[in-house]
């Protein structure tokens, strides 16, 4: 591999933080990364992974405290200073000016004309035939107030090219781009309502996107978005780092061991932490190598597999279990009859309780229920009296009638028997 084969593609991958130290411990949690000292300045600290050196951690200057903790990707090219004068022309601003680095090459830092910071790095020597390129980040994305003159700026400068158009409605176009045919780059424009910085995003590339995302929950980071799925089925989340440095994962599948309940709206490529989603997932890109190594090999190209529905549930399986099972049958008409004969008879209640009973009926009954109901058997009891107190007189009465006639008749029998008597013994 040449220098010129390097040309326009991500080499190295430097955080300028406010703690290296603090940084150096946080994102070994995240990632699979590690650290050490660089032999030939221990005052900067190396990310290293199973491949070598990918990156480094550096103070922030005094000069660019304004700007905050952030990443800053480093783009290859066979001329520093050509690049510069070519980026100058272009609009692009200088606010590091080309610099050799003793026993490794020479870089600059600029900023494009819409203002997002980035490096340009040239090896000082021809990198090793055959030599590969490590897999620590696999998607870059840049937000940008004008994507269309973004994409002129970068294609002039380093040779990308637009790919495919992703149309996000009202969140705008999304422009996938790539080198020697290979997407491995997202751009899109930062729409009113949704005010962003316009910077770089980058995607760390990672075996499991939850555990990332958790660890750095619990490290102090702060997680702005995610997991969530992409098309092609690989999953992202955008984080931040407790200084305050904005960067993404990547998995190229999500490590689960059941279906999460509810997933997030699958949007349509990784995103920055306020960005929206892009048209493409982050395909298994360029491995940046460090300035002291190899240059990036081209990157395997991205399949535009859709994404995959989240696995329906079966009615089946859905249903409860008492609607599965059987209903019991209802017992013979032949058991039915044995358990009516079988029925024991209530018992009897003593006499005594009778009879309480019966005297609390009366004594109710006797009771009017309201002044009403008592008025009204009040006059239906003299009603009754009245007629029975007629008849009684009437009968009284003759009664009385009766037996006077006879005590007269009888009177009247015993005076004329007397009278005869008393004619008879005259005659005598």
């Amino acid at each position: 591999m040449s220098n010129a084969d390097i040309r326009g593609r991500f080499v190295w991958h430097e955080l300028v933080t406010t703690d290296t130290k603090a940084a150096g411990a946080f994102y070994p949690k995240v990632t699979a990364w590690k650290t050490e000292a660089w032999d030939k300045d221990p005052s900067y600290t190396l990310w290293v992974s199973a491949k070598g050196p990918f990156g480094g951690v550096r103070t922030l200057p005094d000069a660019a405290r304004a700007a905050g903790p952030h990443w800053l990707a480093y783009i290859g090219t066979p001329d520093v200073d050509a690049t510069v004068q070519s980026a100058q022309r272009l609009g692009a601003r200088v606010t590091m000016a080309a610099t050799d680095i003793p026993g490794t090459g020479r870089m600059a830092v600029l900023a494009d004309p819409q203002g997002a910071a980035f490096a340009l790095y040239s090896p000082a020597a021809a990198p090793p035939s055959g030599a590969s390129v490590s897999q620590e980040f696999s998607w870059h994305e840049l937000t940008t107030s004008d994507a269309v003159a973004a994409l002129s700026f970068y294609g002039e400068l380093f040779g990308w090219t637009e790919l495919r158009k992703h149309d996000m409605g009202p969140m705008g176009v999304y422009h996938l781009v790539g080198i020697q045919g290979v997407e491995s780059i997202g751009m899109f424009k930062i729409t009113g309502d949704k005010p962003m910085p316009t910077q770089w995003m980058c995607y760390a590339h990672v075996a499991d996107v939850d555990k990332s995302a958790n660890a750095a929950k619990t490290s102090g980071g702060k997680l702005v978005h995610g997991p969530m799925e992409v098309p092609g089925g690989s999953w992202i989340a955008h984080l931040i780092d407790p200084q305050g440095a904005a960067f993404a994962v990547h998995a190229d599948k999500r490590v689960v061991s059941a279906t999460p309940a509810a997933q997030p709206p699958k949007a349509a490529a990784p995103k920055s932490p306020t960005a929206p989603a892009a048209a493409k997932a982050p395909p298994p890109a360029a491995k940046p190598s460090p300035p002291t190594l190899s240059a990036p090999a081209a990157a395997p190209s991205a399949s535009p597999a859709k994404p995959k529905p989240a696995p329906a549930v079966s009615a089946t399986s859905a249903q409860p279990v008492a609607a599965k099972t059987k209903p019991k049958k209802a017992p013979a008409k032949a058991a039915v009859k044995k358990a009516a004969k079988k029925k024991v008879p209530p018992k009897k209640a003593p006499k005594k309780a009778v009879k309480k009973a019966a005297k609390k009926k009366a004594a109710a009954k006797k009771r009017p229920k309201s002044k009403t109901a008592a008025k009204k058997t009040a006059r239906k009891s003299s009603a009754k009296r009245k007629p029975v107190k007629k008849r009684a007189r009437k009968a009284s009465r003759r009664r009385s009638s009766g037996g006077f006639a006879v005590a007269r008749r009888f009177a009247v029998k015993q005076a004329d028997s007397l009278l005869k008597r008393l004619r008879g013994k005259k005659r005598r």
